[in-house]
């Protein structure tokens, strides 16, 4: 063979160079682009205020309200949606692009078909409502606490922390609520309630799913016939999460969809959950002929339960979180056109559909950096540790609502996540601590290769508790500075 000619090797390393700055170029294209897409998205959300709102008064501060409320659900999209899905891509059982679009329509569906009619506008009763009396300055801190958490919500998805949005609100609602009317608006209760939930959601989250895995582990992969406990216990499990998910919808009222006596929620988890049972037996059953006796097998049977739960979990959060970017904006809107303050007010249609959309361009123009962290960088996931991740989201949530507990559900996602990391590296390093005893002559790992050999980045956790804490004093001084310069200008 004839030597390559050097001027070749200079022109293959031109060539590298030149590839390298097309990638670079298209990462930066592909930046600038979602941005223009999310304003675009904007300015249509304002001309369709607009349109709506024709000839009334204020109508600059509704196109106001409407255009950070739609900013708002952008950043849903971007930052909450990771939660859901970040544990089926981070386990391959989705790729990317379809755990996107998947999510978009889950999500869309969720908050247009289940999004309650009647929101409660003042986020969780944080300001007693029956102290406001002055109605423009109630819509003048709606705005402010809706900037504020949008803004503190942008800026944990730009550091890539997944933090709840509606802790956001509530912190903006907080602040603003304070500037505007004093402490004595403020429930004060209800604040202590949920400076608590930064505490109890993560750890009722990481726990579930320990115990989820852990049962796994000793029911199925640890017994000698894996296959067999595979068969007898995944539609089991599927079951359990698909009466979950019913009970959970029917505890916060989707009334688009139906509406039930309390004592009626058990029951139907129960039907559906049986229902399922016999829907999902035959067929892995049916997918499990043929496999072999392997981890491998038995993983891959979690892989459809784990998409399915995946989208329920999305439909869930459409339902249930698009209010904490169309609440404050009908709030705003319902003041402005009645000149009266209530707790409850109707979502115009209008406003629906753009908390939707708003959630789905979010996603998809933002979303795949934290789906990313949160699937593949806090720690290792395939179908069957992401499955439990999923479940003992719907489990936690589920059992919180019946106590009660004003739990996040991106706490709780996130919690199962490190639950599954931190049960893993406890597993592990008992084996070792058996092995030790077994075998005292073998030599114990180094202090070095024992940190390498952790399973939880570290780095990641810190960040993420961090995000958590500053959530609410964050969003609430914002809001409180936004409220000040706002009514300052206005007058």
């Amino acid at each position: 063979m004839s030597p390559v000619p050097k001027g070749w090797k200079t022109l293959d390393k031109d060539l590298s160079r030149i590839s390298r700055i097309e990638l670079a170029t298209g990462s930066v294209a592909r930046s600038i682009i979602g941005r223009a897409i999310a304003v675009a998205f904007l300015l249509v959300a304002a001309l369709v205020a607009a349109v709506v709102w024709g000839a009334q008064p204020n109508l600059l501060l509704v196109i106001a309200a409407t255009v950070f409320g739609s900013y708002m659900a952008l950043n849903i999209g971007a930052n909450d949606v990771s939660n859901n899905m970040g544990p089926a891509v981070g386990a391959r059982a989705l790729p990317m692009g379809v755990a996107i679009v998947l999510a978009a329509v889950a999500e869309s569906a969720g908050a247009l078909l289940a999004g309650r009619d009647v929101i409660h506008t003042i986020s969780y009763d944080i300001l007693q409502i029956e102290t406001v009396t002055n109605t423009q300055g109630l819509v003048w801190a709606m705005l402010a606490a809706l900037i504020a958490a949008a803004g503190w919500v942008n800026l944990a998805t730009w550091v890539g922390a997944p933090v709840s949005t509606t802790h956001s609100i509530v912190g903006g609602v907080l602040g603003s609520g304070i500037a505007a009317l004093g402490f004595d608006a403020v429930n004060w209760p209800l604040v202590a309630m949920i400076a608590a939930n930064w505490i109890i959601s993560p750890i009722m989250g990481g726990v579930v799913a320990a115990a989820i895995l852990a049962f796994v582990k000793t029911q199925i992969m640890y017994q000698r016939d894996k296959l067999a406990a595979a068969v007898r216990w995944v539609p089991v499990l599927v079951a359990i999460m698909a009466g979950a998910f019913t009970s959970y919808l029917m505890i916060k009222g989707v009334d688009r969809l139906f509406t039930s006596a309390s004592s009626a929620v058990p029951l139907a988890g129960l039907g559906v959950g049986c229902l399922t049972y016999v829907i999902a037996a035959p067929l892995i059953e049916y997918k499990a002929r043929g496999m072999e006796n392997r981890n491998r097998s038995i993983k891959a049977l979690f892989t459809v339960p784990l998409i399915i739960s995946a989208t329920l979990l999305s439909f869930a959060h459409g339902a249930n979180d698009v209010a904490n970017a169309v609440g404050p904006l009908a709030a705003i809107v319902h003041a402005t056109q009645t000149g009266t303050s209530v707790a409850d007010v109707a979502v115009p249609n209008w406003v629906m559909v753009i908390g939707a959309l708003g959630i789905s361009f979010g996603l998809f123009l933002f979303g795949p950096k934290l789906i990313r962290m949160v699937g593949d960088q806090i720690t290792k996931l395939n179908p069957m540790r992401a499955f439990c991740v999923s479940l003992s989201a719907a489990i936690t949530v589920l059992l919180a609502s019946w106590m009660g507990l004003p739990v996040s559900s991106t706490h709780v996602a996130v919690g199962g996540v490190f639950g599954v990391g931190f049960f893993r590296e406890w597993y592990m390093k008992r084996r070792r601590q058996r092995l030790k005893t077994s075998q005292p002559k073998q030599a114990a790992f180094p202090a070095e290769e024992v940190r390498r050999r952790k399973l939880v980045r570290r780095s990641h956790f810190l960040t993420i508790v961090v995000a958590w804490m500053f959530t609410v004093p964050a969003a609430a001084a914002l809001s409180a500075l936004l409220f000040t310069v706002m009514m300052t200008f206005a007058g």
